[in-house]
């Protein structure tokens, strides 16, 4: 006959504590019947006598008293960790584990976990930022952020904002070397190329093309695999760069970059956070993930809009200008 151990010394243990196992059985919320039925399977597993019993009164035999001294501190020690375990989802202080992508994300993430850290100060981030698509599972990551959809099945995502490709210059690139109407005017342009830092292939341009995305191979006068010197090598007008949208922008309102080609730009997707089911998560990470849809969910913060298009034609008119005069 097949026994549930658990079952049944968990019944064993409580009809010693409390002399009875009706008691017993109304402290777990199992019938006395199925009490009865455990302790009857777990004596005749042992093949001993665990009680004697009378209609009123039941005690520990001497094999049932050595049974007790010896399971009471494990199963204890079990139910503690059950209950702690149970309790720690609802505990808000404590470690928080976030992946993302390195490239156009880092400098996002720090604003929203520098918030969330200022707002519950008990939160230990801990931060993992790689291009390359690593296992959430095996890295225990709480929440993670991705541009496209996830690589694992059984997440949950939530839609974020999209990921523009834009291709800018500085106005001394654009007032030295002209001002690329065209994508086949982009070949007497020097240009700059991201490598993947995951495959180390050079990356094309993505472009826009009526309703359809093409990739466009650029030859490229500076190449990198980091898009922080990328962006520095475009500010400093060696080269004209396509830059995610999020990373050019601030430079875009303040005139140190000016978007070309806006017709042919591109939504490269959309960056998701990820998560498991809410129901099994800690507070701390369904808070977190709260404040991100909050922050980042269609923020024109991180999107390119027609007002800073409609100010690059402004540019575009001056830095022609000189080029016009001198011809």
């Amino acid at each position: 006959m097949a026994i549930n151990e658990l079952r049944s010394i968990t019944t064993f243990i409580k009809a010693a504590e409390l002399g009875s196992l009706r008691k017993a059985a109304l402290a777990l919320g199992i019938s006395p019947q199925a009490a009865s039925k455990a302790l009857a399977q777990l004596e005749a597993h042992l093949d001993a006598r665990l009680f004697h019993r009378t209609t009123r009164v039941m005690s520990l035999t001497d094999a049932g008293q050595r049974l007790l001294q010896d399971v009471q501190p494990s199963v204890l020690g079990m139910q503690r960790a059950l209950h702690n375990a149970r309790t720690a989802r609802d505990e808000f202080a404590g470690p928080l584990r976030i992946a993302g992508p390195r490239s156009t994300f880092q400098a996002i993430l720090w604003r929203l976990v520098e918030e969330f850290c200022d707002l519950h100060p008990g939160i230990q981030p801990d931060v993992l930022l790689e291009d390359r698509v690593g296992n959430w599972v095996e890295d225990r990551v709480d929440v993670g952020f991705r541009l496209g959809p996830s690589p694992h099945e059984g997440v949950i995502a939530r839609r974020l904002f999209p990921l523009q490709m834009v291709i800018c210059g500085s106005p001394a690139y654009l007032q030295r070397h002209g001002v690329p109407d065209s994508i086949a005017a982009l070949a007497s342009h020097r240009c700059s190329a991201f490598r993947h830092p995951g495959t180390g292939k050079v990356m094309p341009w993505h472009l826009k093309l009526g309703e359809q995305m093409v990739d466009q191979p650029v030859v490229p006068a500076i190449c990198s695999n980091d898009e922080v010197f990328e962006l520095q090598a475009v500010l400093a007008g060696k080269v004209l760069g396509q830059l995610a949208g999020v990373t050019a922008l601030p430079f875009i309102r303040d005139g140190r970059l000016v978007p070309v080609l806006t017709d042919c730009m591109p939504d490269y997707g959309h960056y998701h956070v990820y998560f498991g089911s809410r129901t099994s998560q800690p507070l701390r990470a369904r808070a977190f993930i709260d404040l991100a849809v909050q922050r980042l969910a269609d923020n024109p913060e991180y999107v390119i809009g027609d007002e800073h298009l409609r100010r690059k034609n402004a540019r575009r008119r001056t830095a022609s200008a000189p080029r016009r005069a001198a011809g």
